[in-house]
């Protein structure tokens, strides 16, 4: 007999799930000023208003409480703006999780530096400090620490091993919109704080990034990097001439946030702290209900005041569910929920099939950027056996959590039936 919605027998739940990207009420009101204000980006004459990217930037600075933000088109823009503003480039070697999306590691290479790769807290699944700090080498440049999927990492320890080595930590908290830290937003502790705003994150405009430092000098590095060489003017402009200074202090590229996307977000931002709070709500019933079935759910660092849970994950801790592998489990899953975001954790780094710097030209020159030979036995332990929710499913109430927690029990109880 089928039991498993996967094999055709009757699902947990119809009911669709919470639409994301959801736009705040503001939004189409904000489109429709952009669409008539004559100004689509930072690079078109001033029209006597002050852009949409300024006032994203001021009220993203102000959110964390720190004095500066650069908006950037992508959150891999602004992981090689914060890399490059804080003088990462070749021959030099950035410290990166093992376990992340690929762009922590194809963006070391696209600064012409080599990213290396070390294993990740089994209880986090952040950056293990221990393994950074035997990684340490006289060439090292930067650590970039991953605030993954709902966990803050160890920011006390890897500040101070930051500090100790002299070397730039950067933040990447594309995963951590809003989440605190000893009572500081996460993205502050860092040279920078690096941000994406990408169709699936807490905080979107279908593609999008930012950095936040609280130095000015880094900043208007980062400025120039993300404009093709150019920063603000220091004087309002006269209405139809250009915002964006050449002062040619250093070379750039084009890597800005349109107006369409700066009034995206300044929606959305007004709404970010009631949907992580919903979010977090939601989590706890799932660390409960999961919990109980043998998931063992993600922590996060001592010292976290406030998680953002970009998604739920767990560790399948039933050694015969588990020697299925993650991926059975998650379709299955899924298929009893119509289509919720069930997921399988990222794949190790020295392991991931994304990361191909072989397959383009540009990178042949630089020695280094193979990372098959680096052990990651938790990382490669988590792409195996973590599964996890997308936080659009954690937007619901109680009896979509419940849900959850049913759907995983009914595949766990009748798993063999994925054995085909």
């Amino acid at each position: 007999m089928t039991h498993l919605a996967a094999n055709g027998g009757p699902p947990i739940r119809l009911q669709q799930w919470p639409a994301w990207p959801a736009p705040a009420p503001s939004a189409l009101n904000a489109l429709n000023e952009v669409l008539h204000s004559g100004r689509w980006a930072i690079s078109g004459p001033y029209q006597g208003k002050q852009s949409f990217e300024r006032r994203f930037a001021e009220a993203f600075a102000a959110y964390h409480e720190i004095a500066h933000c650069v908006p950037t088109a992508s959150g891999t823009a602004s992981l090689m703006v914060a890399l490059e503003a804080c003088g990462v480039g070749a021959g030099d070697e950035v410290i990166i999780p093992g376990l992340t999306w690929v762009a922590n590691a194809s963006t070391v290479a696209g600064v012409n530096a080599v990213p290396v790769p070390v294993d990740v807290d089994p209880l986090t699944l952040c950056l293990d400090p221990a393994a950074v700090e035997r990684a340490i080498t006289p060439r090292t440049a930067a650590i970039v620490v991953v605030h993954l999927y709902s966990a803050v990492a160890d920011l006390d320890a890897l500040t101070a091993i930051a500090k100790r080595h002299d070397v730039a930590l950067i933040e990447d908290c594309a995963q951590a919109h809003g989440a605190r830290f000893r009572g500081r937003r996460v993205g502050t502790f860092g040279a920078f704080g690096t941000f994406s705003m990408q169709h699936s994150k807490v905080l979107t405009s279908g593609e999008g990034g930012a950095v936040i430092t609280g130095d000015g000098v880094l900043s208007r590095r980062a400025e120039h990097l993300r404009a093709d060489g150019r920063t603000y003017t220091a004087h309002e402009p006269a209405v139809g001439e250009m915002e964006l200074d050449q002062t040619a202090e250093l070379m750039g590229s084009n890597r800005c946030l349109s107006e369409f996307q700066a009034a995206v977000l300044l929606g959305q931002l007004e709404l970010l702290d009631e949907q992580n709070e919903r979010r977090r709500a939601n989590a706890a019933l799932l660390d409960d209900g999961l919990g109980a079935l043998g998931i063992r759910p993600q922590v996060s660092s001592p010292g976290t005041t406030e998680r953002t849970y970009y998604e739920w994950a767990g560790r399948i801790e039933d050694d015969e569910i588990g020697q299925l592998g993650v991926g059975p489990i998650a379709s299955a899953v899924a298929a009893e929920l119509s289509g919720a975001g069930i997921y399988t954790s990222y794949p190790p780094m020295n392991h991931n099939r994304l990361y191909r710097p072989a397959s383009r030209s540009r990178f042949k020159a630089i020695a280094g950027l193979d990372l098959t030979g680096y052990s990651l036995p938790v990382a490669e332990d988590a792409g195996r056996r973590v599964v996890t929710v997308h936080h659009s499913a954690l937007l619901g109430d109680e009896s979509d959590a419940k849900d959850i927690v049913r759907a995983f029990e009914k595949v766990f109880t009748h798993h063999r039936e994925l054995r085909g």
